[in-house]
């Protein structure tokens, strides 16, 4: 039976790849949206530009206040007016710091988006509760991997036993993460 070669995607290596530290926590995200709630959504609010409204995430469903995951829509609940800043669309991070996975010696959670291109200090519109995972200044994997082994972790300075980093690879928007220890 024929079976056809994939396609193999080019890689152009026009931009270098970013590498970030891989944070422990749980997989979450903030969905801004300019649509009515509905059952599953945090909150909405009345804008200029219409009702926009959002909700929370974790890897694989949607989350709210009464069916939660480690507090994250809560969080969401809490933080909703500063949350629309991020514009519609669907805004992935990590929930991480205490009680979550290794905690990071932290007495709060966090909430760190994942887009390095779009948010961070470059940008002053990223909001105030959130924060970023942190670029780790490096060209190939190997050297991520020792600069978090000499220095432990970027998010949390003082945390001596960091996951590891991703690599994201923007000519064909992949991301592969890299673990120092399990």
């Amino acid at each position: 039976m024929f079976k056809p070669w994939p396609k193999i995607t080019r890689l152009e290596n026009k931009r270098s790849p970013v590498f970030t530290e891989k944070i422990d926590g749980t997989n979450a995200c903030v969905i801004v949206a300019y649509q009515n709630p509905d059952a599953n959504s945090i909150a909405s609010y009345e804008t200029n530009e219409g009702v926009i409204s959002i909700w929370a995430q974790s890897r694989t469903r949607l989350i709210t206040p009464k069916n939660d995951n480690y507090g994250f829509a809560n969080w969401v609940k809490t933080h909703g007016e500063e949350l629309i800043s991020l514009g519609a669309g669907h805004h992935f991070g990590e929930w991480w710091g205490q009680g979550i996975q290794r905690g990071y010696g932290l007495t709060e959670k966090r909430f760190s988006l994942f887009n390095t291109r779009r948010w961070g200090p470059h940008n002053p519109n990223t909001p105030k509760c959130c924060h970023v995972v942190p670029i780790i200044p490096v060209h190939f994997p190997q050297d991520a991997l020792a600069q978090l082994q000499d220095y432990g972790s970027l998010a949390a300075p003082g945390w001596m036993k960091p996951e590891g980093a991703v690599m994201y690879e923007p000519d064909t928007d992949t991301c592969f993460k890299i673990i120092m220890d399990k």
